[in-house]
Formats: C-alpha cells, structure tokens, sequence
C-alpha cells in the first residue's frame, strides 16, 4: 500500500473508500474478502495478511487498522512488513546523490515492490505460514477493489495446474501501458514465461520475431494478456527459492537524462526491483503460467488523478481513476447478479470530473454474500425474478445468511443479515426516490477525486 499524492489525496490509498454507497474502504473491503473466505475454510482455518508499508505509510496503516478494530480480524493475523529506502544515483557512473538539506546525507528513495520477496522472507512469515499448513500465497495491491472475485479461480488453475507462479492477468491492446506476459527464449535453448514491461516489448518483438513490433492479432488483440500485478505462488517451492536467494530480485534503472549525452540524470534515480520478476530467479522445471479474465470481474485500478484521467479519457483510454473504479465496482456487481439470471437495467452514460464512463444500478455485493459465482447462484435461486428496473437503482447486500428469490426493485434497497441470521427477499416490490448522485463541490480531497 502506498500513498495518495499521484491520485490528489494526501492519505493513504487503502483509507479511500472504493465506493460511497457504503462508504467501505480498500483495506475494509479487503479484510471482509479474506474474512469471508476464513469462514468459508471453517473452524480455526484463519487466513494471515502482509502489508508492505514504508516510512510514509507504517504509521498510518497501523492507526487505520487501529481505528477500525483491524475491521473484524485479528490483531494476530495481520502483520505490517515496512520496506526501507535506497541510496539514490546522479550520472550513469553512479555517483550518490546527496540530501537536498544535508551536505552529509544521502538522498534516498523506495527500491520497489519487489522488496516484499526479502521482507517475507526475513520476517520469517513464510517459516510461520508454512508451520501453520499454509499452501499458497496470494499477492495483490493497494486500489483494485474487485480483486477478490477473480482470486477464487485463479486459486483453482494454480492447483489444477500445479503452477509455482501464476500471474493474473486481463485480455490486452497493442501498445497499452501494461505489462505483457511472454515467453522468452534464449539461443541456447532456455525458455521463461515472465512479464514484459511495455516499453521494452515493442522493441524487442521488433528484434525477434515480428518487425511490426507490438500489433494486434486478427481479432484485435495483442497476443500477450496484460499482467495486472496480481500474483499467487506456491508456498513451498516459494519458501526454498527464497532460502537460496535471500529474496533478492534482479535490479534496473530507469533514469531520466538531463540532454541527449545520456550522461546526466535530470532527477536522481535509483536501483528498483519489481515482485513481477521473481520468475527470472526459476529453474526451467518450475511451472510457471498465468490465467486471464475479463476486466469488468477482475481488474478496476484506481491510479490516477482526475486531470490525468481526463487526458486518457480523451485518448479513448481507461481512465483509471476514483470515478471509474466505482462505477466499475458497481457495474461488476450487477453483471454478476445478470449472470446469475437477474434482469438488469442496462448502463448509461455518467459524467463526472470532465470524463464520462457507463454507469448502472449501483450494485454493492458485499463479500460475506458470496465468495464465488457457484455461491452467488445458490444465493440468487429467483433468476429473472429478481428484476433491478432502473439504472439509478441501488442495491446493496450484506450477510452470508441473504438469499434473493423474488424482488422488483426501483430506487434504493440495503439488505443485511448478522452473522447467524437467514434473510430470504420474496415477493418484494420497493418503489421509492431512491439516492441522487450530484457533482461535489468543496467537499474535501475525496469528493474532488470523484467529481
């Protein structure tokens, strides 16, 4: 988890709700996911959470986690993992770049996220989890609130497969700013499967095997599914490679050049690792794959701020932004219930801080509802009796006890169940004005990011 600045709020980005229906936050959304697969596990089968925070981020996770009584887990089960910072660079010979306002200190920055490997590994959480019986572990980040609805399967091609490292992945366009998944092969022989970062596929198709470089496929796509980060390994190969290695990853710079001499940086840089390249530290018996699913049910990052989501949204680009991640979070939710045989308003358009995204019934599905679209049928037995007619609608469901088996619904229903108790929705027509969403003005930095 890191900060907010590049999005506009001075925070955290797992204290920003993903939607405001609810009001949940990130780290709230993710710990009810992992709470409602634990109890779906049964009795004493509790689920451990990692956070990798840094300098910036420690103190305010903690006190997040605090504030809200860790949002139902235990104190135990959540353990905070801080990064340290390196020694930054300012010419190609790698002379270090001195403290702005200390001529005796060094000017630092974060190494990357591919640190999580080390500090895992130098915890001693992977000697922890292994003891414990844990067999897998799952990496995600900071703003895709709908990760846990594609981790389930994901969970699954990596047993039924038998995958050390599986990569979650989205369908992909030709030059699209996201890392690609590939398969290298060296001249003598040796092959690997490991993300591609963007900028540097283009040019190395173009060296090997298509002089067009980086193009879509006749069905116009590019042949590489777009890495989204998202990463599930096998624990125990995971911890032996990571006893051979320390957890140290493969290290790159990416600097900026003051001028065409390519000798100066224009800002200092520094050494950078990303978890993504674990793979490059395999043997070629280590099976290695990804799985790809759709965008809408797996990946809505929140990356960007609102003027640089108006400059992709210009470009005919995702915009990526605080606006599009809630609207897509809805929009998931009620393609899920339509899957389930739910009739659904169809989406209209929604424009919010100078973009415009599709926007339906505000459909919250709250995690203890279901954790897989298996449950989410069982848990949905009316079919095209349960009828959302407009899309100004909201729908929001809580509790693992809620079953929907007949509702025509025109403006604003919440249904809850405590843990324990059967709520079953039968012959149930709500009519009413429902809730308005309205541009926000002066209403602080997260309703500026919304618009």
């Amino acid at each position: 988890g890191g900060l907010g600045e590049r999005l506009g709020y001075s925070g955290i980005k797992v204290e920003l709700p993903c939607e405001r229906a609810t009001d949940a936050t990130y780290l709230q959304l993710y710990v009810h996911s992992i709470l409602a697969l634990q109890a779906r596990a049964g009795e004493g089968k509790e689920i451990p959470l990692a956070i990798m925070t840094s300098d910036d981020t420690q103190a305010k996770t903690l006190d997040l986690l605090e504030r809200n009584a860790y949002f139902g887990a235990s104190p135990e089960q959540v353990t905070l993992i801080k990064q340290e910072k390196v020694p930054c660079l300012t010419n190609n010979d790698a002379h270090l770049a001195l403290a702005k306002d200390d001529a005796y200190a060094l000017q630092t920055k974060p190494h990357g996220h591919g640190d999580v490997h080390a500090l895992l590994h130098t915890s001693g959480l992977l000697k922890k989890w292994a003891a414990a019986g844990k067999k897998w572990i799952v990496f995600f980040q900071d703003t895709n609130s709908l990760v846990f609805r594609v981790v389930p399967g994901a969970l699954g091609v990596s047993k039924e497969k038998g995958f050390q490292f599986n990569s979650l992945c989205v369908p992909r366009k030709a030059k699209e700013a996201i890392g690609a998944i590939a398969e290298l092969a060296h001249t003598d022989g040796r092959k690997m499967t490991v993300n591609v970062e963007y900028n540097q596929l283009d040019p190395l198709l173009r060296a090997t095997i298509n002089p067009d470089g980086d193009v879509n496929d006749e069905k116009g796509g590019s042949p590489f599914p777009g890495n989204i980060n998202q990463l599930i390994v096998s624990l125990p190969e995971y911890k032996a490679q990571l006893e051979k290695t320390g957890g140290q990853i493969e290290e790159f710079v990416n600097p900026k050049y003051a001028d065409d001499t390519k000798t100066k940086f224009k800002s200092p840089t520094r050494l950078e690792c990303m978890m993504q390249d674990y793979p490059k530290a395999l043997d070629a018996s280590a099976k290695v794959g990804f799985t790809v699913f759709d965008n809408w049910v797996g990946y809505s990052p929140v990356k960007n701020s609102p003027a640089d989501g108006v400059g992709k949204f210009k470009g005919g680009n995702p915009t990526h932004t605080a606006t599009s991640g809630e609207m897509e979070l809805y929009g998931c939710g009620a393609r899920v219930l339509a899957l389930a045989g739910a009739k659904v308003a169809e989406s209209v358009d929604f424009a919010a801080n100078d973009i415009v995204v599709p926007a339906g019934p505000r459909v919250v599905l709250h995690p203890s509802f279901a954790c897989t679209f298996d449950e989410m049928k069982r848990k949905v037995p009316g079919g095209d009796k349960i009828k959302i007619l407009s899309p100004e609608s909201v729908l929001v469901v809580e509790g693992e006890g809620v079953v929907l088996e007949d509702l025509e619904l025109d403006g604003a229903l919440v249904v809850k169940a405590c843990a324990g108790a059967k709520v079953t929705v039968k012959g149930l027509k709500v009519s009413n004005k429902g809730w308005t969403y309205k541009p926000a003005s002066g209403g602080g930095e997260i309703d500026a990011l919304r618009g």
